[in-house]
């Protein structure tokens, strides 16, 4: 009886394992199949991933053509400046100077770049964080309360978006002119403290991520606005928040025309006009070419952009999906 059993339980495992190897082949075959039918309609399949040849072509492309240009500065930082007129643009030169391009471009002309870098912290930290603070309130504002006018304003806000900032630099020279703020601080720092997009873009993200509920349940608690949008709202709208402030951020700090037409104190240039200096260094009269120190000052200059976007990017991304699913 025992032998009689102990041959069924046998059986019955070959037949288990031979049944999960048909079920693997019939799986197997179909993945096949599926992934066929994805390499003809050339895109992937959700259920079954599949990369697709001409996208990840295209994508690589597309990456090679925004990498260049850093690629260009990180090999470039490293040459002297007779190895970089001597030598291919893709190669390295003769010998690896790029602590001594440091050490020189911070040292070039009395050490004016560390103050250029810091003109430039500067007005970042007051005009694109203010910017970034008042759009951040007034997008708040204009969703979540309703006032007469409240419809021009959005007018107001998708026209003043319409129009390029560079057809507004010379009515606000003038205009900073009559008030004799030209070549001050100021100049920088007022302009850039309106922000068109990142009021319409809190807005928008003001209307979706915060509950009109949530804040009506704050209000019946007692809570003031004040402190409903301090601790309530805020938190919920860090993913724009951080948008914003990154829009913002890139914009003053590769600012260029507005600061060329303000400033003529080299002492309060930002890194785009002072590097932009020393470009044309060589073009003057008895000026000396130092394009190893403008490849090297540029290169220093992306990195602290690049910081912001890495640091910044985990909030960035939390809030992409948000919204998308209803629960």
């Amino acid at each position: 009886m025992s032998s009689a059993t102990g041959v069924s339980l046998k059986e019955q495992e070959r037949a288990a394992r031979k049944a999960e190897k048909a079920r693997q082949k019939r799986v197997a075959a179909d993945e096949k199949a599926e992934r066929k039918r994805s390499e003809k309609a050339g895109f992937a399949n959700v259920n079954n991933p599949r990369r697709s040849k001409l996208l990840t072509f295209l994508c690589a492309i597309f990456a090679v053509y925004c990498l260049f240009p850093f690629v260009y500065l990180a090999v470039n930082a490293t040459k002297t400046q007779a190895d970089f007129t001597s030598t291919f643009g893709l190669g390295f030169g003769r010998s690896f100077a790029l602590w001594d391009n440091i050490v020189t471009v911070f040292t070039y002309q009395d050490g004016i770049f560390a103050r250029w870098l810091i003109n430039t912290l500067f007005y970042v930290i007051v005009g694109a964080g203010g910017a970034t603070l008042l759009a951040i309130m007034g997008g708040y504002a204009l969703a979540k309360f309703r006032f007469p006018g409240r419809n021009a304003v959005f007018v107001v806000i998708i026209g003043a978006i319409s129009v390029p900032g560079i057809a507004l630099a010379v009515p606000q020279f003038l205009l900073f002119a009559k008030l004799g703020l030209t070549n001050t601080p100021w100049a920088m720092i007022i302009p850039s403290l309106i922000s068109p997009f990142g009021l319409y873009l809190m807005w928008i993200f003001s209307e979706q991520a915060v509950p009109q509920e949530l804040l009506e349940a704050a209000r019946v608690d007692g809570a003031s606005e004040f402190r409903t949008f301090w601790q309530i709202s805020l938190p919920l709208l860090a993913p724009g928040i951080v948008t914003t402030a990154l829009f913002t951020i890139v914009a003053t700090w590769n600012n260029y025309f507005l600061p060329l037409i303000m400033l003529k104190d080299a002492d309060w240039y930002p890194l785009t006009i002072g590097l932009n200096q020393w470009k044309d260094q060589a073009s003057t009269a008895g000026g000396q070419a130092i394009q190893n120190l403008v490849i090297t000052g540029s290169l220093i200059t992306i990195i602290p952009l690049v910081i912001a976007f890495l640091c910044l990017q985990k909030y960035w991304q939390s809030g992409l999906a948000a919204g998308a699913v209803k629960e």
